[in-house]
């Protein structure tokens, strides 16, 4: 609920919103002292949000094999809870929302997101209308290179309404399918691993990661790792076609969900599978993918003309991509010793190597992985999806989801259940200061700072935090899950 109110006064409204006509509100956000504390209130929610997720994977952590399904059900419970005042919030720490709303608009009247912007929907006096007052001034002349899954739903919902604000209710809702298909899939996957479904659940579901950067932020990538992590398990239960449609359709919402099928294929071929073997039943999977992701567009009458746009986000250098930070020091670099070459020449060079090392990745861990182990498939995402991001040449806070799901389902040892506890917290409490302080750069200094403090205090500084965390990241797991026979059982 602070979440929410202090959002109301950060998050950019537009305009033509009934909300935006309240008097003690337009004084919040006509003012510096005002904006400061909306966000005061949303980082003091979004800390209770922290200790309690804490305290939450702490007992989920100590609960054995008997009493992990009853903490499961807590876990589903609290997302629950922790999820539903967000739902009729704007978006969140991000525009991304309204840029949804636009996209499926155009699509309801017959405009190809694919070829045009949201300044397509501008009046012939170019005054812009509600459906775009919200959207990024960046992004208004740019196509869109999402998928058409997103944009069917965008679609639908624009027949049912023409306001801006009920448009991102619904975009909201198809993105929190994708949280369903998690809670769903995440416990199965765990006990494949031979980890704590419990925990597993709670790392993934309620952190501050994907109440802020999932729920709140109203991101595609939501409903595109569930899809990801069903089409895994869908796979095992169903076979690989229905296993290759669902990662086809994950594709659909953002081309990255494609990579589930990287799982689909271990999982599903043959055990001991040959080279040529493992390349067969790739290629099959593949086209069955392709095929998921290429025809919902062309029956929709979207064709593809989004793979012409997938280069749309790599415009903008963001500082959480290790590729950018390394081309752009060249750069500097070689601009420091006077050498005569273009603009952003070593980060064009450091992007296209390390793109060419995540296709390294993934044929490597598709040649080498054991098949037929359900343990190997879910490890061989994790790995991929790690390197994906790491490697991306454009990383937001929320690309973190794509990671997340598949490593939390790992046994993993203290150092890496802390780093990833650490990078659930963080991204989650810095998520105020992305966009929506709309350069207010002393409140994003003070806000990080606080924001550190926070940190130190839910981690470090008290005993009880120290104590709480060790609980989380201890490596006498209490699942009593034998991980051979998850494997092969």
């Amino acid at each position: 609920m602070l979440v929410l109110l202090g959002g109301l006064v950060v998050a950019t409204i537009p305009p033509s919103a009934a909300v935006a006509d309240v008097e003690p509100l337009q004084l919040l956000r006509g003012s510096a002292v005002g904006r400061m504390a909306g966000l005061v209130v949303v980082l003091a929610g979004l800390g209770m949000l922290a200790s309690a997720w804490l305290q939450l994977c702490r007992v989920a952590s100590r609960a054995d094999e008997g009493a992990q399904p009853a903490l499961v059900a807590r876990v589903r419970t609290a997302t629950v809870a922790w999820a539903l005042p967000l739902l009729l919030a704007p978006p969140l720490f991000s525009r991304d929302g309204w840029s949804y709303a636009a996209q499926g608009t155009m699509v309801h009247r017959g405009i190809s997101p694919y070829d045009h912007g949201p300044w397509s929907l501008v009046g012939p006096r170019s005054v812009p209308g509600p459906i775009v007052e919200g959207v990024d001034p960046r992004w208004m002349a740019t196509p869109t290179p999402y998928g058409p899954v997103p944009l069917i739903g965008g679609d639908l919902a624009a027949g049912l309404t023409a306001d801006p604000w009920l448009l991102v209710v619904a975009h909201r809702m198809i993105a929190l399918v994708g949280l369903v298909l998690l809670a769903w899939a995440v416990p199965r996957l765990a006990r494949w691993c031979g980890a704590n479904p419990a925990l597993a659940s709670g790392l993934v579901l309620t952190s501050p990661l994907m109440v802020s950067n999932g729920v709140a932020g109203l991101h595609n990538d939501l409903l595109m790792v569930g899809l990801m992590a069903a089409a895994v398990v869908v796979a095992h239960e169903h076979g690989w076609v229905a296993g290759a449609v669902l990662g086809g359709l994950a594709a659909g919402v953002k081309l990255p969900g494609g990579l589930a099928c990287v799982a689909v294929v271990l999982l599903t071929a043959p055990a001991a599978a040959s080279a040529v073997v493992r390349l067969r039943h790739t290629a099959r999977v593949g086209a069955v993918a392709v095929a998921a992701l290429v025809l919902p567009g062309l029956v929709w009458g979207l064709g593809v003309g989004w793979f012409g746009a997938l280069a749309v986000p790599a415009t903008v250098d963001t500082p959480l991509s290790l590729p950018t930070l390394v081309g752009g020091w060249l750069d500097l670099v070689a601009q420091m010793l006077g050498a005569d070459t273009p603009d952003d020449t070593f980060l064009g060079l450091v992007r296209l190597l390390a793109q060419v090392a995540a296709l390294g990745v993934v044929a490597r861990v598709l040649a080498t992985y054991a098949t037929r182990d359900r343990r190997q498939a879910v490890r061989a995402l994790a790995v991929v999806m790690v390197a994906v991001v790491a490697l991306s040449p454009v990383v937001h806070l929320w690309y973190f989801l794509w990671a997340v799901p598949f490593v939390a389902v790992q046994r993993l040892g203290r150092g890496a259940m802390v780093a990833l506890v650490a990078v659930s917290l963080v991204s989650g409490l810095v998520a105020p200061m992305d966009s929506s302080l709309h350069g207010a750069y002393l409140a994003i200094v003070i806000g990080s700072l606080v924001v550190a403090a926070v940190v130190a205090v839910l981690l470090l500084v008290t005993r009880r935090a120290r104590e709480r965390l060790s609980g989380i990241a201890t490596e006498a797991w209490t699942s009593s899950i034998d991980p051979t026979v998850a494997d092969h059982g």
